[in-house]
């Protein structure tokens, strides 16, 4: 049968004609043959199907193998015996190599034919030791590719126990050798089914054997993982990446994260290969592995290694974006990538020349999946372009080319850069020791307490949260200079934008501190504000000063709009300051603190006698406002209060702070203070310091007023009322009094209601100043030509319309409270409340949604025009607000370096809960309503900037460096820690809640809370 058969083969006959022949051989192998006959089939057949010439030569020798093999079975088991199959597998067949995967194919065809033979379970033993040797020698995809489908469907050749282990750990250095050098799409494809098929079969052995699985990733690792130039593995170990568990992601990155004895090159190497997995086509789960990777290490401080891999693969990883069938996974960890990456730019700029060629084919390509992930790309975009701003050059083009599509809320962009900072990252990969502070879920910095340095903290934290000053701080161009605007204006962009949770403003302290502020001492916060605002006035002044010395070739009409570089950093300065907007054309040479915090007062003095009065104009840049007495004010006359003159912008601080006279003293009776008593009197409020202030007074007995008419001392009224309004108002509330028995200073705990949105009276200078004390003052000296005289002023002011173009009453809303916290100007601790509010929030503020009313009555409102008044909001919003989500994130809480959401409820009840802790400097800021035009057009010139400025590039690069410093430093603190892990304990202790422990981290006088950073000892009094 074997000749006739071999004959049919080599002949000329037509394949039907061999196809009919060859079914005539397969029906006779029912009947009855001899052994040498069956041996010299199976030979035949063998032959055939492992050296045939063509396919038809393979098919008929399959064929006629499987038709005798079943119906002469016991012959075909001496034929097809281990020694045989050891034999192929050793030495191949004829001139047919081992490694052919014909031989895999053929050996698989013949087991199925014996698997119910217990010859078999030898064969089983002889192939589970072949295999191991064969993967051991790197065999070709097509070549595992085979013997995976037999391992798969003979699982009883898969090696077991030890040498399974191996045999895993072999077959993924196995995969790591394969290579495709295919340019055709069929061989691609073939290419890739041949790499499923065998990471298919290490799948079912790590079910099959869990303790398989560990083993190979260590194995994976240690290959991408390898620093040999000579060795590229390649990225069809992105196969095995799906058949992994996605619960092991945090063990197994863990492991490799906190593992010493892991090298950061090959961490490096290891995770930029993983990057390049990205490129498989058919793998699954790619791009979260890599993410938890990054994560994994920013969590234990491994920046270096984040920097070099993100350099070096972001456009890799970018130029995925191009092919549909990978791009939703490189989207993910592109995105990843960029938002992490705030220390720098330089990412992103690598990057941005491609964005408007992606953003072109996605609108081309007519995928359906491609609109949706335009969406999702230019929402990055936008978030990028958000955190680097400045660059107008590089962004235009992009603008231009997503103009139409929808752009995120800013709030959503902050909060998104937020939680992506590595510095922001979950280290629940990182051991106890091992966990680093970023910052707090506000996206703030807080600033490092350099000893007791927090009434220079505070402050800092408040004018930065004075958004519109911020704003035109940042937005100067100071470069080159070593001005101390400039240092505030190099800390503001630091405290925007640095990585750090806290900054230590070390050279910012040692530029502004007052001469007579010694080192580490507590000082006052109201005084360090007031020489810091002077400072950088007259900074500016004497920069102006030096510009108008010098001959210039344009006119002095023409300074303020000059752009044009120049060569000296004085002048660089000036050129930046003057540029401000103006809030009357006259004022062009006003200073920046002049535009933002300064205002002017009129100080009248009248002679009752002969009704003569004397007028002064003084700036101010915050006003200091004295306690009233235990009685309400009743436009009575007042005892003499000289603390609260205001202070010309240009005087020195009072060394010390401002004082105010002694409670005692103040409430004594005397016979020059007259009061009208009130029972029952509620609480004092802001504006009752306020009208307390404005309030006339009379100078009379020891204090009488000297009149230049009458040449001798007269009883005079003294009356103080604002002309002129700032754009921030600053309030001193003068707590620290000068005890004359015991000679200190003690803090007055009387608690203040603070109102969210206030009005201040501002009079109009052009009309004359009235002496009211001629008709009610008690002691006033009757004189028929002092009354002539005050009828005919009195007749200036005829009816409410004229009252009201005399006096305006201006509307504030709270911007910032320091809070002190202690019982004694020389212990305790300062802090701060702040919101982002400009001067257009007035109509948007959820807390100023009440609007200001216009329908008063009217003794009503010719009353509120004197006076400053708090309006109070309607029940309903009253009942609500506290409770809306946006109040309870609107507020923040300065302390030191601990940022944190409060609310403007815990500012108001404040001392009430932790009575040593006291409202010490309020700043509102004055709003411009819908219908109104505050201080001549000053949002129409530019005074309210619209967004944040850009940040100009010696700001960038600073920041650039000091966040790499950063990233640096916690990485060598995290590795320091690590190797001192060991022999190390550690203890935690929680944050207090603001609503149950004070936020004040005070000495043994103050209100006792944690958080405020120090050193928590009897003898530090102020943190």
């Amino acid at each position: 049968m074997d000749k006739i058969l071999e004959g049919l083969v080599s002949s000329n006959h037509s394949v039907p004609v061999k196809k009919a022949i060859v079914k005539k051989v397969v029906e006779a192998a029912e009947r009855a043959v001899t052994e040498d006959q069956c041996q010299a089939l199976f030979t035949l057949t063998t032959r055939l199907i492992l050296l045939g010439e063509d396919a038809f030569q393979k098919q008929i020798g399959s064929q006629v193998l499987d038709a005798y093999a079943r119906y002469h079975r016991p012959e075909f088991e001496r034929f097809f015996s281990k020694d045989f199959v050891l034999s192929l597998l050793q030495q191949g067949y004829g001139q047919l190599d081992r490694k052919d995967p014909a031989i895999v194919e053929y050996i698989h065809c013949c087991l199925r034919l014996l698997i119910s033979c217990p010859s078999v379970l030898e064969i089983f033993s002889v192939i589970q030791v072949e295999v191991l040797r064969m993967v051991c020698e790197r065999p070709d995809p097509a070549f595992c590719a085979r013997l995976s489908t037999l391992l798969s469907d003979f699982v009883q050749c898969i090696p077991r126990d030890k040498s399974g282990v191996l045999f895993c750990q072999q077959l993924v250095r196995t995969i790591s050798s394969f290579h495709c050098f295919a340019s055709q799409e069929q061989e691609l494809r073939e290419y890739v089914g041949q790499v499923t098929k065998v990471s298919a079969l290490l799948q079912n052995i790590w079910k099959a054997d869990p303790a398989t699985l560990l083993p190979s990733l260590q194995e994976v690792f240690a290959i991408i993982a390898s620093t040999d130039p000579s060795f590229d593995p390649s990225i069809a170990l992105a196969s095995l990446v799906q058949h992994i568990p996605v619960q092991m992601i945090t063990v197994l990155i863990k492991s490799l994260t906190t593992d010493q004895n892991v090298r950061d090159a090959n961490m490096t190497k290891a995770l930029c290969r993983m990057i390049d997995w990205l490129s498989w086509p058919l793998a699954q789960h790619v791009d979260t592995w890599v993410i938890a990777l990054l994560k994994g290490l920013a969590a234990v401080q491994k920046f270096t290694i984040l920097i070099d891999v993100t350099l070096l693969k972001i456009e890799l990883v970018f130029s995925r974006l191009w092919y549909p069938i990978v791009r939703q996974g490189a989207l993910a960890v592109l995105s990843h990538m960029l938002l992490s990456f705030q220390h720098s730019p330089e990412a992103f700029h690598l990057v941005v020349p491609h964005v408007v060629d992606l953003v072109q084919s996605l609108r081309t390509d007519g995928l359906p999946t491609s609109k949706a992930f335009l969406l999702q790309f230019t929402e990055l975009i936008h978030c990028m372009m958000y955190q680097y701003s400045g660059f107008p050059d590089l962004y235009d083009n992009i603008l231009e080319a997503i103009k139409d599509l929808p752009k995120s809320a800013e709030e959503k962009i902050k909060l998104v850069l937020n939680q992506s900072a590595w510095t922001s990252q979950s280290n629940s990969f990182a051991s106890g020791l091992l966990k680093q502070a970023g910052k707090s879920e506000t996206g703030k910095t807080g600033l490092v307490n350099l000893g007791n340095t927090c009434y220079m903290n505070s402050i800092i934290q408040t004018l930065f949260m004075a958004t519109d000053f911020r704003r035109h701080v940042l937005s100067l161009h100071l470069n080159g200079s070593n001005t101390l605007m400039k240092k505030l204006q190099l800390l503001f962009a630091f405290l925007a934008h640095t990585q750090r949770a806290a900054y230590a403003p070390r050279n910012f302290l040692e530029a502004s501190r007052p001469p007579w502020f010694n080192m580490g001492s507590q000082q006052d916060c109201s005084e360090y504000l007031r020489f810091l605002l002077d400072r950088l006035h007259e900074e500016e002044k004497t920069l102006q000063a030096l510009d108008s010395a010098k001959p210039k070739a344009v006119s002095p009409a023409d300074t303020s709009s000059k752009d044009s570089a120049t060569t000296s950093a004085q002048e660089d300065n000036e050129q930046t300051i003057l540029p401000l907007a103006e809030a009357k054309p006259g004022d062009d040479t006003r200073t920046l603190i002049e535009k933002m915090f300064g205002g002017k007062l009129i100080t009248s003095i009248c002679c009752t006698l002969c009704n003569c009065i004397s007028e002064k104009e003084e700036p101010f840049t915050d006003l200091s406002l004295a306690f009233c007495p235990g009685t309400t004010l009743q436009d009575g006359p007042q005892t003499q209060r000289q603390s609260e003159e205001p202070k010309a912008l240009c005087q020195g601080s009072v060394n010390g702070g401002s004082e105010a006279p002694e409670p005692g003293s103040a409430k004594a009776p005397a016979s020059n203070a007259h009061f009208v008593p009130v029972t029952n009197e509620p609480p004092l409020s802001v504006p009752d310091l306020v009208n307390y202030f404005l309030a006339p007074e009379i100078l009379d007995g020891d204090n009488a007023y000297f009149c230049e008419k009458c040449s001798s001392l007269q009883r005079a009224e003294k009356t103080i009322k604002v002309v002129s309004a700032p754009e921030y108002l600053i309030l001193t509330l003068l707590r620290f009094s000068y005890d004359a028995k015991c000679h200190v200073r003690r803090k007055i705990l009387d608690n203040v209601t603070i109102p969210p949105l206030i009005r201040l009276p501002v009079h109009d200078p052009s009309i004359p100043t009235q002496c009211s004390s001629s008709t009610s003052s008690p002691l006033q000296v009757d004189s028929p030509e002092s009354s002539e005289n005050l009828a005919k002023k009195l007749k200036s002011i005829d009816g409410a319309e004229e009252m009201s173009r005399a006096i305006q009453s201006v509307p504030y809303v709270l911007s910032s409270v320091v809070i002190h916290s202690g019982i004694s100007s020389e212990s305790g601790h300062y802090y701060s409340y702040g919101r982002n509010i400009n001067g257009t929030d007035g109509a948007q503020h959820p807390d100023n949604q009440y609007g200001i009313k216009e329908d008063l009555g009217n003794a009503q409102a010719e009353s509120s025009l004197y006076t400053c008044s708090a309006p109070s909001l309607p029940r309903e919003q009253s009942e609500t607000l506290p409770n809306s989500s946006q109040e309870a994130k609107d507020w923040l809480l300065f302390n030191d370096s601990r940022v944190t959401f409060t609310s403007f409820q815990s500012v108001q009840n404040i001392t009430n809960r932790f009575p040593k802790d006291t409202a010490y400097v309020l700043m509102y800021r004055k709003q411009e309503l819908p219908g109104q035009s505050l201080n001549g057009g000053l949002m129409a010139n530019g005074m309210r900037l619209s967004a944040e400025p850009p940040l100009q590039k010696e700001l960038l690069d600073a920041i650039i460096k000091d966040n790499k410093l950063y990233l640096q430093e916690q990485e060598l603190s995290a590795r320091t820690q690590a190797l001192q892990a060991p022999s190390s304990s550690c203890s935690f202790r929680p944050n207090g809640s603001d609503d149950n422990n004070p936020p004040g981290s005070c000495g043994p006088s103050g209100g006792g809370g944690g958080g405020g950073g120090g050193f928590n000892t009897i003898s530090r009094l102020v943190f």
